[in-house]
């Protein structure tokens, strides 16, 4: 599984701005450009105001691919579905504080306890300080830099500001969501990002490789 080393950037293109009419082939081409990991966005229609997909499509780009499948858990209740995307093919489950802020330490360990690594997220509105008692039970957080539900959304730059007070206290992966681009994935880094996820600014661009390339650079 790839992580950050030896201060490599993690591209992780956001499967919700590709071309579903031919997802797999998306998938393949931007493994093959150099992705690290792709970002799978499951959206429920209520703790989002937005409807995804499921395991059984996660299934399937599971068999298109062989780099880590970094699910991203937009719902209420996420352990319900906890077993059905590690039988789909998962290998990162990251739940929002928001969604389980009163059994988080416990979703966290069922996500560990069936062999996957565990995320948090927060939304923009949530200050960063909430996680100080998790800190030490996750692998990754996940810092929103728009609302969640829609892809296309322009970068937040007051939401990363919460990068830097993380980075300080937190010693796993850090990653950042929405809006990112040629530009933002500059600021993001500097503040202390480990992984950039991505959407148009890598599905919407016809050279995937040079894409993934400039986001990477500093």
């Amino acid at each position: 599984m790839k992580e950050a080393v030896s201060g490599k950037i993690l591209i992780a293109p956001s499967i919700l701005s590709a071309n579903f009419a031919c997802l797999g082939d998306e998938i393949r081409q931007v493994e093959e450009a150099g992705a690290d990991w792709i970002h799978v966005d499951v959206m429920d229609g209520h703790f989002v105001p937005n409807l995804t997909i499921g395991p059984v499509v996660v299934r399937g780009i599971r068999k298109a691919t062989k780099i880590p499948l970094d699910i991203h858990l937009m719902i209420e209740a996420p352990w319900e579905y906890f077993s059905a995307f590690k039988e789909a093919g998962a290998d990162w489950i990251t739940v929002h504080y928001e969604a389980c802020a009163s059994n988080l330490s416990e979703a966290l360990r069922q996500i560990r306890q069936i062999g996957l690594r565990c995320g948090i997220s927060i939304c923009p509105r949530t200050e960063p300080e909430v996680l100080e008692p998790f800190l030490n039970q996750t692998d990754l957080i996940l810092v929103m830099t728009v609302e969640p539900g829609f892809g296309g959304q322009a970068f937040m730059p007051e939401a990363i500001r919460k990068v830097p007070w993380i980075r300080k206290k937190f010693k796993g992966l850090i990653s950042v969501d929405g809006g990112i681009n040629e530009k933002t994935a500059q600021e993001a880094i500097r503040a202390g990002t480990d992984v950039l996820v991505a959407g148009t600014a890598v599905f919407g661009k016809p050279d995937r490789k040079r894409a993934i390339d400039e986001l990477r650079s500093r």
